[in-house]
């Protein structure tokens, strides 16, 4: 077990070393773009005064941050996650007025400066973070072949070969040289995902956002959630209205109808009258359970009274599937979040019936750390895409008001796993248990 251990994590860490080596080819390849696109880009900027910068930068600059958002994904593949920095764009008229607003949304923007500094920087930062890792293995090879014989070709073709500071003459400095060569190995797997780490944190320091445009990312999302809750608000209402016009309200006029018909037959026709009154009192019944699944699609009993937990475990006992429903939330939410993640998790098991063609499926509820998480998984079809449907992106809408994300990893063939986060805190203890 400890060998197999062992194979295992020298696996695990050449295959990093080869990953980080191979980033390193791309760090070298953008330390060369950054020389071109910073020369291309001073020279725009210096020729804005001749009118024609004011054409060439607006070419320039998405090459830029095409180059720049590529070290950004480096960084975030190499754990380091960085933020898109840029300021929003604003609207432009048409012509050369419209060039000019271009130019000047680029040149205010701080991100852009940022960018220039960092194009200017990583010509030597990025360049010699790259190399290292590729010159530490194509060294360590070297010396491993080398020592595996070549160098006595090299001796009669009457070249002399050093291997760091050891002759390739004879095989005692040839077993040398591939010690030497061994540790140059180690060396290049134990650094090389550090190197390329390393420049991911230095292309997190210029390649974020800056605090401006921090806030303005925030008062966009902001402005975006909030046009999605008056939507969803205005689409609620609406069904609201339907419901109550084509159900509740109809079966109340057709109660009335009744009692007025019923009211005129009382004397002159009493069996007619009775008749008429029992399909008056069928029609409340049905008029108040139409009334009580309004309230449910509103804000349902169970989730007001006995909290989150409990109310989803009503879910999963309706459900013509078998689901299983594990919960740890010691207390209970803000009405608003509570309600959102309600729904939110019943429309994911509808859409399990209704899509998945599954027959089994868990629901693990739980808060930590602040937030609330819910994971569902299916055990059918796969191949669930929240582009192409309206219910997933209404549940990514509807978390995104509470700053929260919906996570969807959908293979086909399945399973399907659709994980919920929520910032949230609890203010009050759960009393009950379903």
């Amino acid at each position: 077990m400890d060998v197999a251990n062992a194979a295992e994590l020298t696996g695990r860490a050449l295959s990093r070393a080869l990953y980080a080596t191979g980033r390193g080819v791309l760090l070298i390849a953008s330390a060369a773009l950054s020389l071109a696109l910073l020369v291309a880009t001073v020279l725009a900027t210096a020729f804005i005064s001749l009118g024609v910068g004011v054409l060439l930068l607006p070419l320039v600059t998405p090459l830029v941050r095409r180059v720049t958002g590529l070290c950004r994904d480096l960084a975030g593949r190499a754990g380091v996650p960085i933020a898109t920095p840029y300021l929003p764009a604003p609207p432009t008229e048409r012509g050369v007025v419209g060039w000019v607003q271009r130019c000047r949304s680029i040149l205010t923007d701080p991100a852009t400066w940022r960018d220039l500094l960092f194009l200017l920087l990583n010509v030597l930062v990025g360049f010699v973070l790259g190399l290292l890792p590729v010159t530490l293995l194509v060294y360590s090879v070297e010396g491993l072949v080398l020592s595996a014989g070549f160098w006595m070709l090299m001796r009669e073709s009457g070249v002399d070969f050093w291997y760091g500071f050891t002759p390739m003459d004879t095989w005692p400095h040839a077993v040398l040289g591939a010690l030497v060569s061994l540790v140059v190995f180690a060396i290049w797997v134990a650094a090389a995902p550090g190197l390329v780490a390393g420049h991911a944190y230095f292309a997190r320091t210029l390649l974020g956002p800056s605090e401006r445009a921090e806030i303005a990312s925030r008062m966009r999302h902001l402005s975006e959630t909030r046009s999605d809750v008056i939507n969803i608000q205005a689409t609620e209402l609406r069904r609201i209205e339907r419901d109550l016009h084509d159900g509740a309200q109809a079966r109340l006029v057709a109660i009335g109808m009744k009692l007025g018909a019923a009211t005129r037959q009382l004397r002159t026709n009493p069996d007619v009258a009775e008749t008429l009154l029992v399909d008056a009192r069928n029609a409340t019944a049905s008029a108040l359970e139409e009334l009580r699944c309004l309230i449910r699609g509103i804000h349902p009993p169970v989730l007001a009274e006995r909290g989150l937990e409990d109310a989803i475990r009503a879910i999963a006992l309706e459900s013509p599937i078998e689901v299983d429903v594990t919960a740890d939330v010691p207390g209970r939410l803000a009405a608003p979040a509570e309600s959102a993640v309600y729904f939110a998790l019943s429309e994911l098991l509808n859409n399990v019936v209704k899509h998945s063609n599954a027959d089994r499926a868990s629901i693990d509820l739980r808060h930590e750390d602040g937030s609330l998480r819910a994971v569902v998984i299916d055990n059918g079809q796969g191949g669930a895409d929240a582009s192409l449907g309206t219910g997933l992106r209404g549940i990514e809408r509807r978390c995104a008001t509470f700053d929260g994300t919906l996570d969807l990893s959908s293979p086909e063939g399945g399973p399907t796993v659709a994980i919920l986060e929520l910032p949230c805190a609890l203010y009050s203890p759960r009393t009950s248990s379903f």
